[in-house]
C-alpha cells in the first residue's frame, strides 16, 4: 500500500497545481486503506478513552483523522521521488512491526516503522515511528497536558479550532 501511495505521488498528471485537491483526495483514499484512525485515535487519548461517550469517540476519531490528514499529508506531498527501502518485519497473529527507510536524495537514511495491528483479515497501521519518534506517544503527550491542565472539551475545542484554521489556509491555496 505504501508503494501505491507512492507511485500516486509520483503521478505527473496530480502535481499540477491545479490538480492539488485531486492528488490530496487521492491520497486520503489511500491513508484510509491504510490506517486504523480510529485506533490511532484510542492509543492517542490512551486512559481518557474510556470516559469518552461513543458519541464523542466518533467526533474525536473524525478530528483526529482531519488532524493527521492536514498534518502529515501536506508533508507526504513534498515527496520527492524517494525510495522506501523494506529491512524487516516482524509478526504474530495479532501485531505486526515493519521496518523501513527513506532514502533520500542526498543520500541519508529515515528509519521509519509502522506498527500495525490486525483487524479482520485486514492489517492496519495504528503508529508510525519516524527516526524513533511515535506518532501516538507524541500526540498522547500533547492531548494528555492539555486534558490535565484544561478539560477534553478544551482539547476538542482547539482541534476544531485548529481544523477550521488550517482548512481556510488550505482553500486559500488551493484556490
Amino acid at each position: 500500500q505504501v508503494d501505491r501511495l507512492l507511485k500516486l505521488l509520483d503521478d505527473s498528471a496530480l502535481k499540477a497545481t491545479d490538480k492539488a485537491r485531486e492528488r490530496r483526495t487521492a491520497v486520503r483514499k489511500v491513508a484510509d486503506e491504510i490506517f486504523d484512525f480510529g485506533e490511532t485515535a484510542k492509543r492517542s487519548l490512551c486512559r481518557h478513552w474510556a470516559a469518552r461517550t461513543p458519541e464523542e469517540r466518533e467526533e474525536f476519531v473524525k478530528l483526529f483523522g482531519d488532524l493527521l490528514e492536514r498534518s502529515y499529508i501536506s508533508k507526504i506531498e513534498l515527496y520527492g521521488g524517494e525510495k522506501i527501502q523494506y529491512v524487516a518485519e516482524k509478526a504474530d497473529s495479532e501485531t505486526a512491526v515493519v521496518q523501513s527507510k527513506l532514502l533520500t536524495k542526498g543520500g541519508g537514511e529515515v528509519p521509519i516503522e509502522y506498527r500495525m495491528h490486525k483487524k479482520g483479515e485486514r492489517w492496519l497501521v495504528y503508529d508510525v515511528v519516524i527516526e524513533g519518534v511515535s506518532l501516538v506517544a507524541n500526540y498522547r503527550t500533547q492531548f494528555n497536558k492539555i486534558i490535565q491542565t484544561s478539560s477534553y472539551q478544551d482539547l476538542v475545542k482547539k482541534m476544531k479550532t485548529r481544523q477550521e484554521e488550517l482548512g481556510a489556509s488550505a482553500s486559500a491555496r488551493l484556490g
